[in-house]
């Protein structure tokens, strides 16, 4: 079989555990953002639009 070949058998030998542990989750307190995030974007609406109608034509 090939690279990137489709064998069904191999969905069918395919063993799945429902069993969820407390422990395996991630902590979602341990990646909490405190701050600010500032940028300027230094181009108009008009701008931005012509340039996004310019990428789309291409």
């Amino acid at each position: 079989m090939g690279f990137g070949s489709y064998d069904e058998s191999e969905q069918e030998r395919q063993e799945y555990s429902a069993d969820l542990d407390e422990n395996d989750g991630v902590a979602t307190g341990e990646s909490e953002h405190r701050g600010s995030v500032e940028f300027e974007i230094g181009a108009s609406n008009d701008e931005l639009l012509d340039r996004l109608k310019d990428i789309k034509e291409r």
